[in-house]
């Protein structure tokens, strides 16, 4: 029998520790590399960093060398699927099995009047769920009203409740439309020809007129933003409330006060409080048509109200103040408070504290006096920010909804950012030339039909700098709408309701966030930074 050789077994060994050794530097080296692009690396989208970055981003100064872009706003609705389960919609196959219950009762062609529809004849309305679905497919059908009769004998009126798609909220609009019925194969019904956008009026449900200015005023009784009352001072005292006093955010940008709000509604969801909302914003100047800052204006103006009380567990201050004296007048025990004079006092620490109110002061000098200095180190892996929570107003997605449904849900936009950016050459050297009039047309024509519905969402303010496009496309602006909340709108008039009867400016926020939402819903999106300029979108070096 051969034995092996006594030199083999060590060369054996060796030749394993080698391909050990090597394949083990090949770990470290690739460990190397990705920790080096780890650091280095810088997502395009802020929304996907960490908090620290996300803070930087929300907060920078105005005169910073990098500027986030202000002519886009961000909500709840924009970033994540809300909590809840969205209402079902309707679909062919829903269609499909109401329509088999009729299957046996199709009208013979003699029991049908040429030229008169029945219109509250089931069939009726299974015609016009049938032409929505395949019209309308970025829309979810939620609920239909049944038709009653339009202006003609072959005209039927008709109101539903849809979503669109885009939309990640489970938020509900309304449309009415006027439909012309024709009759089809078999003697079944079809739709001749569909109206526009809110043209079927008489399906529309009365609005409701306010007693108190019947003159003038329009409610929506769909919007519910009224303020909640506490009651008695008992109810007051069952309580256990978290309160931020003002600080240093309140006149910030919009981006900054969100993100501030959210951390204190955060640290009261984490202590299991109700949040105080003071609903007094200030406009920065940025929006507003002086320059200058402006105080006073109702959060309820550019915010979902009524979304945030069904969310969250909150309060308005004034509400809140008025409690507590109507307990501190009537009873000799006063209200156990906790004065919390600096955000360095976690909110861990905070988390066994039984006293009915813990006040947050905020007195020191910018930047230790904005909110959002609570979330800030260890505090970050216990405060969750509810995003869900904050929802742009619904009077303000009411116009995104109109603007939208007047095209027909069927537009292409793009997003051309001017304004002091297209000023400012040494942060910006090609943006002013590469949106002009005539790059934009060369540019669109490779990414958007002729003769498409096209939506400018800008803030260049000369209205006619678009007027280029119009040969190639039909161009829609913000401008064009400007009756959705004009004098005669349900904006203005609702608006006025919240501003004891005095009316309120559309002001730039709320431009802003209607261009916004009306961008999302778009089926070809053209943002400038992307697709229009070879920009960084913060200024030089910043890709």
């Amino acid at each position: 029998m051969k034995q092996s050789s006594p030199i083999a077994e060590p060369a054996g060994q060796n030749l394993v520790k080698v391909i050990s050794n090597l394949c083990f530097s090949v770990f470290v080296f690739a460990v190397l590399i990705f920790t080096v692009i780890a650091i280095t690396y810088k997502s395009p989208d802020p929304w996907l960093e960490s908090a620290p970055a996300m803070t930087n981003f929300f907060t920078q100064s105005e005169n910073a060398t990098f500027k986030n872009d202000n002519s886009i706003l961000r909500t709840g609705e924009d970033l994540q699927l809300s909590q809840g389960s969205p209402a079902p919609s309707i679909t062919e196959a829903s269609i499909e099995r109401v329509e088999g219950k009729f299957s046996e009762l199709e009208p013979g062609c003699s029991e049908i009047s040429p030229g008169s529809v029945n219109c509250s004849d089931p069939r009726v309305l299974i015609a016009i769920e049938k032409f929505n679905l395949r019209a309308f497919r970025s829309i979810a059908f939620l609920e239909y009203q049944t038709p009653v009769g339009g202006s003609k004998l072959d005209e039927c009126d008709v109101v539903w409740r849809f979503r669109n798609k885009k939309e990640k909220s489970w938020r509900k609009y309304r449309d009415f439309r006027r439909f012309k019925i024709g009759i089809g194969e078999n003697c079944t019904y079809r739709i001749v020809h569909p109206g526009g956008w809110h043209s079927g009026v008489n399906a529309r449900r009365p609005r409701i007129q306010s007693s108190a200015k019947p003159s003038a005023l329009v409610r929506d009784n769909e919007i519910n933003d009224t303020i909640p009352t506490l009651g008695s001072g008992v109810d007051f005292r069952k309580g256990r409330y978290l309160y931020y006093s003002r600080g240093g955010d309140y006149c910030k940008g919009v981006n900054h006060l969100m993100w501030s709000m959210l951390c204190g509604l955060g640290e009261a969801v984490y202590l299991n409080r109700t949040f105080v909302l003071d609903l007094s914003m200030c406009l920065p100047g940025t929006y507003s048509t002086t320059g200058k800052d402006e105080e006073g204006k109702d959060f309820r103006y550019y915010f979902d109200f009524e979304h945030l009380k069904e969310v969250a567990s909150i309060v308005e201050e004034g509400e809140f103040i008025r409690g507590w004296k109507r307990w501190d007048r009537t009873h000799r025990k006063k209200v156990p408070v906790r004065k919390v004079p600096t955000y360095k006092v976690t909110p861990m620490q905070l988390k066994g504290d039984k006293r009915t109110v813990i006040w947050r002061q905020f007195d020191a000098p910018e930047p230790e006096n904005y909110w959002y200095r609570v979330c800030e180190g260890r505090a970050e892996r216990y405060i969750k920010r509810p995003w869900h929570a904050i929802w742009k107003s619904k009077r303000l997605m009411n116009i995104v909804t109109e603007i939208s449904g007047r095209m027909d849900w069927d537009f292409d936009a793009v997003h051309v950012v001017r304004g002091e950016k297209a000023q400012n050459k040494e942060l910006w050297p090609h943006l002013d030339s590469d949106t002009s009039p005539e790059s934009l047309v060369a540019k669109l024509g490779g990414m958007v039909q002729p003769g498409r519905n096209l939506y400018v969402a800008t803030n260049e303010p000369f209205y006619n700098y678009f007027d280029k496009l119009r040969s190639h496309y039909k161009v829609h602006l913000l401008e064009d709408y400007k009756e959705l909340w004009g004098n005669t709108s349900e904006w203005y008039n609702e608006t006025r309701m919240l501003n004891d009867g005095k009316p309120v400016e559309f002001d730039g926020f709320m431009r802003v966030a209607v261009d916004t939402e009306v961008l999302y819903r778009a089926k070809i999106r053209v943002e400038t930074f992307y697709n229009l300029t070879a920009d960084c979108k913060d200024g030089v070096n910043a890709c």
